[in-house]
């Protein structure tokens, strides 16, 4: 009985440990990375918007983008009115953009969109890059800049910082922000220090022309973006973090809609773990691409709720069992070392979220937010369509 409690609490152990390692060490590497050389500024972009019946938020979206700092002969915006049946189109164009509407009814969804769009400005061969901006939301300035510098200096790939744009709108877009800082900013400030692919992430993304030749943007999941990032990686080409670029979307206040938007993030997530974490060590192993290892690794640690959650199970079980046999004292002790590294992850993300001493507070509501997600998580989500989310404003 006691060799089974000890195999317990290793298989409790095990994924714990290793998540939390691989998080302490993204947390160590976080500082901020050096701005690189500044551009020639000739490079010729195509930013796109995929929209679906976003009329209410579009023209706030497309005069962000006539805001960038960038030669204005130099960069389109185009709109993607992609099965809409609102007047998105029409709101796009007169708000400057230049929009192309699809109607395709059997293949719906934001990454077909996407396959249209960039088909269309390879065919066009006008621009050198595209990006990838959501419709609701709002860049820096210096967007196209921080790609441009990437991509002249070898990068065929790159990935703003996908930020909070209405953080302080109640505690659960604060903690949205924490976790997006920890997620995006310290573990991708990681990647790229130590020249790992910080992967793509569905909003302020930008791919060259020639990546796009050598590799066909082909992905429908639920998880389009992490998907196609995971197809360049497998051929060792990794996707380069911008740290002082952002593009800011909407994030849902209200518990119904963060319920449906968590349940297409994370169950596409989920998906891709299953189908991608094997080919992508497999080809680690094939090609020795510490790229590959890196996107696999990435993959299975899970959310931070499940990794928290494992080490609440594994403290738990310690803690019993040692209220009986002193021997099990340094289980406990190990789980109490993996919950300060999550502690430590956790805080870097609030201190680097901007959301202050009110953010702080919001932590303690974290316990909820676990047993939120996992309720949430245990109901099936099957749809892959293009669902638009509600806004704040609607």
């Amino acid at each position: 009985m006691l060799l089974v409690a000890h195999l317990v609490l290793l298989a409790l152990a095990l994924p714990a440990g290793l998540a939390c390692l691989y998080l302490l060490v993204a947390t160590l590497l976080s500082a901020a990375l050096p701005v690189p050389v500044r551009s020639s500024r000739r490079l010729q972009f195509d930013v796109i918007v995929p929209a679906h019946n976003e009329a209410a938020i579009i023209e706030r979206t497309v005069a962000s983008l006539k805001k960038i700092d960038w030669p204005a002969d130099r960069f389109r915006i185009w709109v993607v009115a992609d099965n809409c049946s609102d007047a998105t189109a029409s709101l796009a164009r007169g708000a400057g953009a230049q929009v192309r509407e699809r109607h395709d009814t059997s293949l719906r969804g934001k990454g077909y969109a996407l396959q249209y769009a960039f088909r269309a400005s390879l065919d066009e061969a006008w621009a050198s890059a595209v990006v990838v901006v959501d419709a609701d939301a709002e860049v820096s300035t210096n967007l196209l800049e921080a790609f441009a510098a990437r991509i002249e200096t070898g990068a065929n790939a790159v990935q703003a910082h996908y930020g909070v744009l209405n953080p302080m709108a109640s505690w659960r877009t604060r903690l949205i922000t924490i976790a997006k800082a920890s997620f995006h900013i310290v573990r991708s400030r990681a990647r790229e220090r130590l020249k790992m692919s910080c992967g793509i992430r569905g909003n302020g993304w930008c791919v060259t022309h020639e990546l796009l030749r050598k590799v066909p943007y082909a992905a429908f999941s639920l998880t389009e973006d992490l998907e196609y990032g995971i197809d360049i990686g497998m051929l060792g080409i990794r996707v380069a973090y911008a740290d002082e670029a952002h593009s800011d979307a909407d994030m849902a206040s209200g518990e119904q809609v963060a319920r449906q938007q968590r349940q297409r993030w994370e169950g596409g997530r989920f998906q891709l773990i299953r189908e991608k974490t094997l080919p992508l060590l497999a080809a680690a192993l094939r090609r020795r691409s510490a790229i590959c290892l890196d996107l696999a690794l990435d993959l299975m640690v899970l959310p931070l709720s499940y990794v928290a959650l494992n080490v609440i199970a594994l403290m738990a079980a310690a803690g019993v069992l040692s209220m009986w046999l002193p021997e099990f004292h340094g289980w406990l002790k190990l789980s109490a070392v993996l919950a300060l590294c999550l502690v430590v992850y956790v805080l870097r993300g609030w201190q680097l979220s901007g959301v202050g001493a009110q953010g702080l507070l919001d932590l303690a509501r974290a316990p909820g937010f676990l047993i939120w997600k996992v309720v949430l998580m245990l109901k099936p989500h099957k749809s892959r369509e293009w669902v638009r989310t509600d806004r704040e404003g609607d």
